[in-house]
């Protein structure tokens, strides 16, 4: 009897905890304590502007869709100012940029489906640049999901492999701390993009959400009861508690620092080195440490260094203690090494590159990249999971009144000269057809304004730009980074036009990269965003052709033609100029010109038809 009792009351404890978990999931014990406003004509896109503009956001990129409407009319409501794009990547690649450039969260929307499907090249960028990026993505509605709705697809495992935190709102009472939570995530750490998806009745009001909710001809009987409670019930517990006072300020964000520990360590390495070198990444240009605090603490230690990424021209045009050329050999000869915010990837060609003898401090905030090809081409000396800016500024304010032996900079010095000239030379030679590429770049160099932003997209053209031209100031210079995407040029150029209005923008293109992007000439346009294009074009692929060519015997697929650019940006309602072996004499004229034309606000295309050339023997290289 006692336990045919037991068992009883243990199917009773059961069935009531079955029940109460159903209550919860239902959202009906939530109901019980929070109301729902049917009169209440906001909705969540109110409630998305509130926490963006709490959190300092200026700007969403955006591609318009259904899906999305009541977060960008909301937004404009608020102050923050919606930029439209002619594809979803140059939303992503623009909300990039002002993360780079602002040093707070950039943020994209897009709809639904091939929206967001749209954006994954430029998600993955921002991932391998470490930009904190939120991206917005519309969705069906909560109850139609999986069921064949319009643009609806798992988009959830799209993102998850490429967003620090995806998640999917189901209720409009869970946008405040869902957008917080993901605003903090994106900047904590490693920086990253964050995903929250927006299924369209968490949108919308509920006058408008609740006629969607509708039966026109439910079943008749038990089973048509069950099935209007159970949608009125879902409708109310999407709006429950909806409207209630939350806290929208930003929560407090986790930067790794090195220990005190660590850098006595450091301090006692780098003061006894007599060959240091420096080489600094775009992670070390990241907040918190504004970026003129790293740029005094470098030229406090005077240490050489070689910048790479963000991280070019955060020493000025001129520094003495800039190196530019000829790494490889700089640190096999250097006895100290710190890897600031840089990775061993190819870049470093996997750590090959550094030389055994050499003591190695790597500092990065991600430890999968402090450590990347440890294990088999190089070991740090000392491994510092931590922030690189501020690592940099504690170790200057450790060694005050030390300084590197000067005739170690000055001797790096000598060989950056030696090779410019010869730079400098081979721009002056003749090709065969068409201009020299490297003399347009110097032209552009010696002509660009001091607050010039330097937005790099190509291979080959740029990869000679990016040892010719030379970023003035911190923060002056865009690419892609280590997934060395194409395509990057329009959304970059338009995020740091919106963030330094002032400032020239200049995007180097080659012919191949800008067939991504040159329709954004129309949002220059429309948003006046005046920027500068310099297209080098010489009608191939060519940083491919160059192997491919020699390598398999064949150009297939390598060939591109001599293409009026100038003329798309016209129809665009920019201003295009050709330049070409006819009117070379005018390229010093033709550059004014189109800084004329930015600055009266028009966005300008130079059209520069360059030569075949033989100058990638490794003086000129990417």
């Amino acid at each position: 009897t006692e336990i045919n009792l037991y068992l009883d009351n243990k199917g009773a404890i059961m069935v009531l905890g079955g029940l109460l978990f159903a209550a919860y999931k239902l959202g009906i014990l939530y109901q019980l304590f929070h109301k729902t406003d049917t009169k209440s004509s906001k909705h969540g896109g109110d409630i998305v502007a509130e926490v963006l503009h709490a959190h300092g956001v200026k700007y969403i990129f955006t591609l318009v869709g259904g899906h999305i409407s009541p977060i960008l009319v909301a937004c404009e409501k608020v102050g923050i100012r919606i930029v439209d794009t002619r594809h979803e990547a140059t939303a992503v690649f623009a909300a990039d940029a002002v993360a780079r450039l602002s040093g707070t969260v950039g943020v994209a929307a897009v709809t639904a489906g091939p929206g967001l499907t749209n954006t994954v090249t430029a998600v993955k960028n921002a991932q391998m640049a470490e930009s904190p990026l939120l991206l917005i993505g519309g969705a069906a509605g909560t109850l139609l999901q999986g069921r064949g709705a319009l643009q609806d697809i798992d988009q959830m495992s799209l993102f998850k492999p490429l967003c620090k935190f995806c998640t999917s709102i189901r209720t409009v009472r869970e946008i405040v701390p869902t957008v917080r939570k993901a605003l903090a995530i994106a900047q904590s750490g490693t920086p990253g993009p964050v995903f929250i998806e927006f299924p369209i009745d968490t949108l919308y009001p509920f006058h408008l959400v609740s006629k969607e909710f509708v039966v026109k001809n439910p079943p008749k009987g038990l089973m048509g009861k069950i099935v209007s409670w159970y949608l009125h019930n879902h409708l109310m517990n999407l709006f429950a508690g909806a409207w209630e006072p939350k806290d929208v300020s930003p929560l407090p964000l986790h930067i790794p620092q090195a220990t005190d520990d660590q850098i006595q360590k450091c301090l006692e390495l780098v003061s006894r080195a007599k060959k240091p070198v420096i080489v600094l990444g775009s992670q070390a240009t990241l907040p918190p440490t504004p970026v003129d605090n790293i740029r005094k603490a470098l030229e406090d230690l005077g240490i050489p260094c070689f910048l790479g990424g963000m991280s070019r021209g955060l020493l000025g045009k001129d520094s003495p203690i800039h190196i530019r050329q000829n790494r490889r050999d700089a640190l096999k000869e250097a006895d100290v090494v710190v890897l600031a915010g840089t990775v061993c990837d190819f870049r470093l060609s996997y750590g090959r590159t550094l030389s055994r003898r050499s003591k190695i401090i790597a500092v990065n905030r991600d430890k999968t990249q402090l450590l990347k090809n440890s294990d088999m081409f190089w070991k740090p000396t000392i491994a510092i999971q931590g922030d690189a800016g501020s690592f940099l500024v504690r170790l200057s304010e450790g060694l005050k009144g030390h300084r590197c032996p000067e005739e170690w900079p000055q001797s790096l010095k000598a060989g950056d000269a030696t090779k410019e000239a010869t730079n400098r030379a081979k721009a002056e030679e003749k090709t065969e057809y068409h201009l020299n590429p490297l003399k347009a770049l110097h032209c552009v160099d010696e002509l660009m304004a001091e607050d010039s932003i330097i937005v790099a997209d190509g291979g080959d053209f740029v990869g000679s730009a990016a040892y010719i031209m030379k970023p003035r100031g911190p923060l002056c210079w865009l690419d892609p980074g280590a997934f060395g995407t194409l395509g990057v040029g329009g959304g970059f150029a338009l995020g740091a036009k919106l963030c330094r209005p002032e400032s020239e923008v200049w995007i180097v293109y080659g012919d191949g990269s800008l067939g991504y992007s040159i329709a954004e000439f129309d949002t220059f346009t429309r948003h006046k965003t005046p920027v500068i294009a310099l297209v080098g074009n010489d009608a191939c692929w060519s940083q491919i052709s160059r192997e491919q060519v020699p390598m398999l015997g064949s150009n297939v697929a390598c060939g591109l033609a001599y293409t009026d650019y100038h003329i798309v940006a016209d129809g665009y309602g920019g201003k295009g100029y050709l330049i070409g072996s006819e009117n070379e004499e005018k390229l010093n004229d033709i550059i004014r010109q189109a800084q004329r034309d930015a600055r009266e606000g028009k966005a300008a295309l130079i059209n520069v038809l360059i030569g075949k050339t033989n100058f990638r023997d490794g003086s000129i290289s990417i």
